[in-house]
Formats: structure tokens, sequence, C-alpha cells
């Protein structure tokens, strides 16, 4: 059984959305993270944020930010920080771990539970492969920031090598090159190519301002021939030369809302 499957998928009242990843009750943190020895994913992650969040913010919030893995990477720069997430048992730990010096906030992403213009920063990594309707979930992070704020969103590619050598291998009938959303039926996730996204982003009203190709050596091999350390050397000359080819699982974006004239 793989990780994913460990997960709970709790059905949604909209059907058109499909399902909601439901974490209560999963360790999350030891599961997948510790137990999953991801150390260099969690630190292609961190690379990214750093480059891309903005230094300060006023109100901020970590959309499916769990446990707050990388809250240290935003607290620093962001007067308040919020942390909204589906799964209470992974806002508890969150709670645990950094008090006061952050506020949490459970519900649906298809119907996030703030007002209008709520935040000049928003992020949202290791989330896009639950959501079924992407454009419903961009039109929310939209509505939530404020005119001049800036969104960080990692998205799900699947527009990556291994797949694309499955494909041409018929290992697989996902065509990586198609400009759409995919669903893998195995894990019940969803995957994005990153011209499909761009075009939601931009559809809704996202200024494109910076893209990173990240966790671009996202491999069991190399992690036992290089390690993490070596690894995270290569990880940074990368991230940016790569972004143009959209290379890497994972695609971070820097968005903009643009402000009212």
């Amino acid at each position: 059984m793989t990780e994913a499957k460990k997960i709970t998928k709790k059905k949604d009242t909209n059907p058109d959305h499909k399902v909601i990843a439901d974490y209560n009750g999963y360790d999350y943190k030891k599961i997948f993270w510790e137990d999953g020895k991801r150390d260099y994913e969690d630190l292609a992650d961190r690379m990214a944020v750093r480059k891309l969040l903005p230094d300060a913010m006023d109100d901020f919030v970590d959309i499916a930010g769990g446990y707050g893995r990388l809250a240290d990477e935003y607290l620093g720069r962001t007067k308040h920080a919020t942390i909204f997430d589906y799964s209470k048992t992974e806002l508890a730990d969150a709670k645990k771990t950094y008090g006061d010096r952050i506020m949490t906030k459970a519900g649906d992403i298809y119907e996030l539970p703030f007002e209008d213009e709520s935040f000049d920063g928003l992020m949202m990594v290791r989330a896009t492969h639950h959501f079924k309707d992407m454009k419903k979930v961009v039109e929310e992070l939209y509505r939530v920031l404020k005119p001049g704020g800036i969104a960080v969103i990692e998205v799900a590619s699947k527009k990556t090598l291994p797949k694309m050598f499955r494909y041409w291998f018929r290992k697989s009938d996902i065509n990586p090159f198609e400009v759409s959303q995919s669903y893998l039926k195995e894990l019940e996730m969803y995957n994005y190519h990153p011209k499909y996204m761009e075009r939601i982003f931009k559809k809704q009203g996202f200024k494109i301002l910076k893209v990173l190709s990240v966790s671009n050596f996202r491999s069991r091999k190399l992690k036992k021939i290089f390690g993490t350390k070596m690894l995270g050397r290569m990880e940074k000359v990368a991230q940016p030369v790569l972004a143009p080819i959209r290379f890497a699982p994972s695609i971070y974006y820097k968005l903009e809302k643009p402000a009212k004239e």
C-alpha cells in the first residue's frame, strides 16, 4: 500500500469536486516525511519558498499547510500568520509546535472561510494533487488575496521525464504532453500540465512573476548515490535553470494579483 492510499478520502458535498483528502488521524509528519526519508524534497521546497515569498507581509495564509512544515520559512516575514487545512489533526500539531505565533483555521478549499481580500500573501505547497477542480481553487485563492498581493503556488506536474518514459514505453496511457489534467486512479491523485495551470492563473487575473523547477532530482537511486547535501547543491542551480522547460515534478509559481487602479 502506498503512502497516499493510507489517507482517507472524504466525499465532497459538491460532486464536481470529487473528493477532499482527509488527513484527520493521519500522522503526516512521521509517516510521509520522516519515515519516508524525504529530506531532499523538504530542502528543495524550502529553497523555492525562500526565493519566492515576499520579505515582508502583514497578513499571510499557508493554504493546506498541515502541521506547519514550512512555517519557519514565513514566520519571520509576516506580522500575522494563519495555517488553513482540512485536517484538524494537522492543525492541532501546528498549534503544539508554534503556539500563539500562528492562527489555524479548518475548512473546505473550495469555500475558503475567509473574507475577500484578507491576505497580502499566501502559499500553497504539495496540495494540487488532491484537487479535481483547480479553476475553483484558484478562484478562491484569488478572492482572499488583496490587490497587489503575492501567491506562491506549487503544482504537481504531469510533464516529467519518468512519466514521458512510461508513456513512450506504453506503461502508462497518460500523455504527459497533453495540456490537461490527469487523474492517477491507483493513487487517487491529480497531476497538471504546467501550461494548463498557467492558463487558469492568467484567466483568473493573476500575473506570473517567476517560475521555478523544484525537486528536479526526486529519485531514490539519486538520493543513495549523492546524498541530501550534494543533491541540495545541484538543486540550487537547477531550479532557475530548468524553469523554462518546466522539467520537475513540482513547478513553483510566484503570482501577483494586480493592484486596483
